[in-house]
This record gives C-alpha cells, sequence and structure tokens, in this order.
C-alpha cells in the first residue's frame, strides 16, 4: 500500500482518484449490447451469455424442480445463518415505516402523503468470483417489506448454467417471484426492455462492476429507475495511535478480497500506526485464499497521515467513501461531523463485515464518491411518495383567489378559469 505524508490539499483530488475506468471507456460496449437487447431479446442475451459467461442455456428461467435441488445442498447451519441475518434485516427495514402524513394547509383544504410500493423491481446479484447471496436478502426483503408485486431477480450462471444454491435458498425466502439466470450488461438491459423471458421493471436495483453500473445508469434513458450509481466496492478506516492495527488491516482486506477494482484507505493521525497496519496487511494477506485479488486492490489502495482529526474529516468528506470505519478515541467528532458516506461503522468491535452480513442495515451502498448526493438502499428505495387532495365549498373560496392572482400573473388563463367557473357557482 502506498503511504502518503501529509498531502497538500491542491493534490487531494489526485490522492483520492479512485481505480476505476470512466465511463466513456466503456459507455460504447453498453450500448451497443443495449440496442441488440432491444432489438433481438432472448436471442441477444443468450449470445452475450454464452460470451461473457461461457455457458450456452437451454433456458435462462430458473424452475421451482432447480430451487428444490438448490435448497437441499444448503447446511442447516447456514441455513439457519441466512435464516438470522434475514431476521434483523426485517427488523430494521420494518422500523423505517412511516405512516399516512395529514394535514389542513388552509380550512377546508386537506392534504396528505402516502406511499406506495413500486410495482415491479428487478434486483441484480453478481455471481463472478464471489455470489453474494447476501445481497438478495438486502435487497428481496425490503422489497417484499414494501409490497412490491414482481420481484424478479438476475444473476450471472456459472460455468455449469447453474446459480448458487445459497442466492436459490435466500430467493426463494424472501418471496423472489421470477428467477433468471442472466448477469452483466444483458441483464440489465432485458430488466430495461423485457424480453419473452425477462420481464420489464420500472426499477433496477444491486451492486456490480463497472460495466454493470454503466448499464445501470444507460436504462435510466430509457425511463427506468435505479437505486444509485454502485460500483465497486470501498472503504476507508479512520484511526488514532490507540487503534488496533490487526483490526484494521482485517477490514482493510476484508473490502479489497471483493475485486481487483475495490479500493481501501486508511486515514490516520500516527506515522507509527500506518506502519503497522502497512505491516498487518502484508501478515495477513499472506494467508487469504482470495490473497491474488485482495493483493491487486492493495496496490490501488492507500494509507494516508494527517496532522489532526479536522484535516482527516475534510478529506473523508472529499472522498465520500461507501463503507467509513471509525477507529478513534474522538469518535463523537467523526460520528457528529461526518456529511459523506454511505455506512458508518463505529467502534473497534463493529467491523464492516457486520453490515455486509446480519446487523441489520443494507450493505447497498453509493459507491465512487455518490455517497455526497446518494443513500444506501432503504425501504423508502421501493416505494414512491404519492401527494393527495381534497378541497371543499370553504377551502375553494378560501384559496381561490390566490390561485387566480398567480395563474394570470405567469399568463395562465386557463388555470385562473378553472377557479373561476367554481367560484362564480359559489358566490
Amino acid at each position: 500500500m502506498q503511504i502518503i505524508i501529509n498531502p497538500n490539499k491542491s493534490s487531494w483530488s489526485e490522492v483520492l482518484k479512485r481505480p476505476t475506468q470512466t465511463v466513456g471507456d466503456i459507455e460504447t460496449k453498453v450500448i451497443d449490447i443495449f440496442n441488440e437487447v432491444r432489438l433481438n431479446g432472448d436471442e441477444a442475451i443468450a449470445k452475450y451469455t454464452q460470451q461473457f459467461d461461457g455457458i450456452a442455456l437451454e433456458s435462462n428461467v430458473v424452475t421451482s424442480q432447480e430451487i428444490e435441488k438448490a435448497v437441499a445442498t444448503v447446511s442447516d447451519k447456514l441455513k439457519e445463518a441466512i435464516k438470522a441475518a434475514k431476521h434483523n434485516i426485517e427488523v430494521f427495514h420494518s422500523a423505517q415505516k412511516t405512516t399516512r402524513i395529514a394535514v389542513e394547509t388552509t380550512k377546508g383544504v386537506a392534504c396528505w402523503q402516502e406511499k406506495r410500493p413500486i410495482q415491479k423491481v428487478g434486483l441484480y446479484i453478481p455471481g463472478g468470483t464471489a455470489p453474494l447471496f447476501s445481497t438478495v436478502l438486502m435487497l428481496a426483503v425490503p422489497a417484499q417489506i414494501a409490497g412490491c408485486q414482481d420481484i424478479v431477480l438476475c444473476s450471472p450462471p456459472n460455468k455449469a448454467g447453474e446459480l448458487a444454491p445459497e442466492i436459490l435458498f435466500a430467493a426463494q425466502l424472501c418471496g423472489v417471484t421470477k428467477i433468471v439466470k442472466v448477469g452483466g450488461i444483458q441483464a440489465i438491459a432485458g430488466l430495461t426492455f423485457g424480453t419473452q423471458l425477462i420481464p420489464q421493471v420500472y426499477k433496477i436495483f444491486g451492486p456490480g462492476n463497472q460495466y454493470v453500473t454503466v448499464a445501470k445508469q444507460l436504462a435510466t434513458k430509457y425511463g427506468v429507475a435505479i437505486d444509485m450509481p454502485a460500483g465497486p466496492s470501498e472503504l476507508l478506516v479512520v484511526a488514532d495511535a490507540k487503534a488496533n492495527p490487526a483490526y484494521i488491516a482485517s477490514d482493510l482486506l476484508s473490502q479489497a478480497e471483493h475485486g481487483t477494482d475495490s479500493q481501501v484507505l486508511l486515514v490516520s493521525t500516527s506515522k507509527t500506526l500506518i506502519n503497522e497496519v502497512s505491516e498487518e496487511v502484508e501478515k495477513q494477506l499472506e494467508v487469504l485464499p482470495r490473497k491474488a485479488i485482495a493483493e491487486k486492490a492493495i496496490a490501488n489502495s492507500k494509507l494516508i497521515y494527517v496532522e489532526n482529526d479536522a484535516l482527516a474529516l475534510e478529506l473523508i468528506n472529499e472522498y465520500g467513501p461507501e463503507h467509513f470505519i471509525i477507529c478513534s478515541q474522538n469518535e463523537d467528532f467523526y460520528v457528529n461531523n461526518i456529511a459523506n458516506a454511505g455506512s458508518v461503522f463505529i467502534g473497534d468491535y463493529t467491523p464492516e463485515s457486520a453490515g455486509d452480513y446480519a446487523s441489520g442495515t443494507n450493505h447497498t451502498l453509493p459507491t465512487n464518491g455518490f455517497s455526497k448526493a446518494y443513500s444506501g438502499v432503504n425501504l423508502d428505495s421501493f416505494s414512491k411518495s404519492m401527494t393527495f387532495q381534497k378541497i371543499s365549498k370553504e377551502g375553494i373560496l378560501n384559496i381561490g383567489e390566490t390561485i387566480e392572482l398567480m395563474a394570470e400573473a405567469e399568463g395562465l388563463q386557463a388555470h385562473k378559469n378553472a377557479v373561476s367557473i367554481r367560484l362564480k357557482d359559489l358566490k
């Protein structure tokens, strides 16, 4: 890992640069695949599944028999662990429910707001080197709580043309209505346009690589909403001299093993700690089964020394990390003043992996600095706020002139007339 001492503010943008390609580098390929899926549907899906996943499928829709077979192969112990995690996620997301908000803004003018579920949602579950069945819980549980009608799950098949049994177990546990073996750009395109086998949806959720992220952004041009631009995983730890270097190294590596384009950072007010963490990372890296992947991510990662907590916080807010871990005696300062982070983990005994799996918070979070403007997935992500109003005779008499004056000032006579015609009947 690169050690950087007291970087000048003018160099922060370069120091904090993510190891990702720009949208322009990969957008052409994404657009080409989208156009082909729009024109050729499932034929294009099959073509790109064979090209990118190395498998030709007779059908990419998962059958009930496949689900039963897969569920039988998952150990009882793991099933219980998944159920325990699901329970905690349900508890946290159920607590986010809001009731109808109703007010009378003026006598006789009743306004209220209610939540309605998004009827059709698509969940993208990464496969590749690590099939993320935990993401099924993070997306399907709040979708089910919100009351989404159609929950379509897409995930890339392995070389045998199958999905991980754990993904199928979690999907049937959480009320997913259709499971399709398709990944990458072609999955997002299928959910965007719809094919004979892949239903068109109103909103697409889920993390993915850079290609999936750009594909989701392209989907918005065709009227499909997305949760956020969620790309390669990232983590930033802030720590002082009293922090535990072994714990910090384990947290950094837990994100580095996600993929070669992941990034992890340590920001510290202690040079000694930085050196200790660097040594600990090398030591722990040696025994990781995914060493080759983590090693490449670590090469993109940095250990940054700054002189005080105020500078550290400013730099962290400029970066806007997906995951932010606080291991500092000045804990409250960071908790109270962090402005840009997807999810915050506080103290020595709160590893980021707790949020990835079982504490209850959602692990689908904004990356690449998007935490400056986006929230992580939550219950509201799966619903829309609809407003209602009902105006009585007394109400239209009370606000009618206000509407007339404003409409006339904007030069919209028909708007004024819609009120005037009613007022005339009431006077």
